[in-house]
């Protein structure tokens, strides 16, 4: 110490501390192809980042009309060669961009089995398969879950958070609602049978899976009419399930909102406790220290 300050006095500061740094590692200052690469691919904070995501979600929402207007009768017999040439240069722009990624990642097999890298790779698949097998070129609307991305440019991960706790409060309800969902598969089921019974196949039923199809499309008060009861008992027991049917819709959205609302309140319940540091509970919202204590507020 007493060198450094000697130097100092004789030389300047500026050689003393070239002197300190000269037992320091080099920091790194410079990138690799393959960082640059890294840091544009996966990245989300600066604008190269960010126009990546940008032009790659623009060329998924581009790809996926190409798709969609190739279904198109009219238009595929007028621009079918355009169209199709416009499928292979998406698909090849999105594989390059594919190999880029695992090239780029830090593990391959990581990216590879995450859901982005399993969503990437099978929205190019199609395209190679329908070399194989014609039609699947438009199992390529996949390309649409790559959209999510989207998330991440618009900073909107912390919307997650809402998304965990409607996930949590469906899982805590999941036996209540597989419970109930039971009970309509038993309830459906033997309406089905009894309204075989009932018509007949000289009203249009003319087996107990046909009668189940009936009591699930009349229970979900959906009614496409193909097949419908012509007996005054079968008007009755379709008119009793009918009725029956907006429970099922009001039943499962009773559980979920009561387990989302004790879950809430759970949740306020142990942020209150965990901000308790003295006898004052009056803290801000963003507060991370008690005004009155000067604790850290956990």
């Amino acid at each position: 110490m007493r060198f450094f300050i000697l130097q100092g006095f004789l030389f300047g500061a500026d050689a003393a501390e070239a002197t300190k740094n000269k037992k320091r590692p080099a920091m790194k200052t410079h990138r690799t192809p393959k960082e640059k690469l890294q840091h544009i691919i996966f990245d989300y904070d600066t604008v190269p980042a960010k126009m990546f995501d940008l032009t790659l979600i623009v060329a998924i929402m581009l790809s996926v009309t190409v798709v969609m207007l190739d279904s198109v009768a009219r238009i595929h017999s007028q621009y079918g060669g355009l169209l199709y040439a416009l499928e292979w240069f998406f698909t090849l722009l999105f594989t390059m961009e594919y190999l880029l990624r695992l090239y780029a990642s830090h593990s391959r097999i990581k990216y590879a089995v995450s859901f982005y890298g399993i969503i990437d790779l099978l929205a190019v698949l199609p395209t190679y398969f329908s070399l194989l097998f014609p039609g699947s070129q438009y199992l390529l609307v996949i390309r649409f879950f790559r959209v999510l991305r989207i998330f991440r440019l618009l900073k909107l991960a912390k919307f997650v958070k809402e998304g965990e706790f409607v996930k949590a409060s469906v899982v805590a309800s999941s036996r209540k609602i597989v419970f109930f969902l039971f009970f309509v598969l038993v309830t459906v089921s033997i309406i089905g049978a009894l309204m075989y019974l009932i018509e007949g196949e000289a009203h249009g039923f003319h087996s107990i899976p046909e009668g189940v199809y009936w009591a699930i499309v009349t229970i979900t008060t959906v009614g496409y009419g193909d097949i419908y009861p012509q007996t005054v008992l079968g008007r009755i027991l379709a008119a009793m399930l009918m009725i029956t049917g907006y429970s099922v819709i009001a039943v499962p959205t009773g559980i979920v909102t009561s387990e989302m609302a004790t879950m809430s309140e759970k949740i306020e319940a142990d942020l209150k406790l965990a901000r308790r540091c003295c006898a004052s509970d009056d803290h801000d919202e963003d507060a991370k220290f008690c005004k009155v204590c000067g604790r850290p507020l956990r």
